[in-house]
C-alpha cells in the first residue's frame, strides 16, 4: 500500500511538472538587460555578467542601445532591467510607473574629443558651453550620436545652454549609432564629438582623437539601475531583475567597478556610487 502511495505521489508530481509549459522555466532563468552602449563598449559587462550568472544561475541577454531606446523597451515590457545614464528621462520613466527601485550605481564623465589639429581652438577650455559655441562659430565638423541616448541628451542640453542652432547645419552630422561607432566616425572624419570617458579610453588606441575639453560640472555622467515594474508588466522577470540590481550595488561589484580599467588604462573607467547621494558626486 505504501509503495502504491509513493508511486501515486511521484505520478502526481510528474504531472504537475509536465503540465507547466517549458518557456515558464526558461523565463524564470533568463533576464533581459537593456543598457547603454558605453557599458558594453568599455568591456565592463563582459567582466560583471559572467560573475553574476555564476553566482545566481540566471542568464543575461544584453541589449546595448542608447538610454532612450533602453527605456522605450522598458515602456513596452520588453526588458526586465535597465542600466542607463539619462537622469531626467529616468525620473520620468519611474514617475509614469514603468520602473521601480531606481538605484545609483556609478559615474564617470563626458569629454569633448576632436582632431589633434583642433581647428576650433578649444583645447583646454573649461566651459563645455563655450567649447560648443567655438565649434559652431568656426563651422568645425561635429558628429552626434543622434540616437536619444544619454550622451545625445547631454549634448542637446549643452547646445541649448549655448543657444546655438545646430540642426540642419552642414557642420553638424548625426550617426544614429552607439558611442564606439560614433567615435570611429569622428576619428575618420577628423571631427569633434561628445563621448563618455570610459568608451573613449577603451578605444583610444585606434582613434585619432584627443581629449580637448573636460572637467565642467555639466559633463558629469551618472548611471542608475532600474527594475521594470512587474505591476505594469506581469510577464517581466521581477525576481531576476531584482537579483541583478542587487548585484550591481553590492560591495563586491562596486569594488570591481572601482578598479576596472586601472591596469589597462592607468585610471578607472567608472567610479562606484552605490549608497551615495547624487548631489555629492564628482566632488
Amino acid at each position: 500500500m505504501k509503495k502504491i502511495s509513493s508511486m501515486l505521489a511521484i505520478f502526481v508530481a510528474l504531472f504537475v511538472v509536465l503540465s507547466i509549459p517549458f518557456p515558464a522555466f526558461a523565463q524564470q532563468k533568463n533576464i533581459i538587460l537593456a543598457t547603454t552602449t558605453s557599458t558594453q563598449d568599455t568591456g565592463l559587462l563582459d567582466v560583471l555578467i559572467p560573475i553574476f550568472e555564476k553566482k545566481t544561475g540566471y542568464f543575461v541577454k544584453t541589449i546595448a542601445v542608447g538610454s532612450g531606446q533602453a527605456m522605450a523597451m522598458g515602456q513596452k515590457g520588453e526588458a526586465d532591467i535597465l542600466l542607463v545614464h539619462s537622469p531626467e528621462a529616468e525620473q520620468k520613466f519611474v514617475a509614469e510607473g514603468y520602473g521601480v527601485n531606481r538605484r545609483l550605481v556609478m559615474h564617470n564623465d563626458f569629454i569633448v574629443v576632436g582632431p589633434p589639429a583642433d581647428p576650433a581652438k578649444v583645447r583646454g577650455m573649461k566651459s563645455a558651453v563655450e567649447v560648443f559655441k567655438k565649434i559652431a562659430s568656426s563651422n568645425s565638423l561635429f558628429i552626434s550620436r543622434g540616437d536619444n541616448s544619454g550622451t545625445h541628451v547631454k549634448e542637446k542640453a549643452i547646445w541649448k545652454a549655448a543657444n546655438i542652432k545646430y540642426e540642419g547645419e552642414k557642420w553638424y552630422q548625426q550617426t544614429g549609432l552607439g558611442m564606439g561607432q560614433t567615435l570611429n566616425v569622428a576619428s575618420e572624419k577628423r571631427a569633434y564629438t561628445l563621448a563618455d570617458r570610459g568608451t573613449y579610453l577603451a578605444l583610444k588606441k585606434r582613434l585619432d582623437l584627443d581629449i580637448l575639453a573636460e572637467g565642467d560640472a555639466i559633463l558629469l555622467n551618472i548611471y542608475h539601475v532600474i527594475e521594470v515594474n512587474p505591476a505594469k508588466f506581469p510577464k517581466v522577470n521581477a525576481a531576476g531583475a531584482k537579483a541583478f540590481a542587487d548585484f550591481m550595488v553590492s560591495r563586491e561589484t562596486q569594488e570591481i567597478i572601482r578598479t576596472f580599467g586601472v591596469d589597462k588604462y592607468g585610471s578607472p573607467l567608472f567610479f562606484p556610487d552605490a549608497g551615495k547621494r547624487v548631489e555629492n558626486l564628482g566632488k
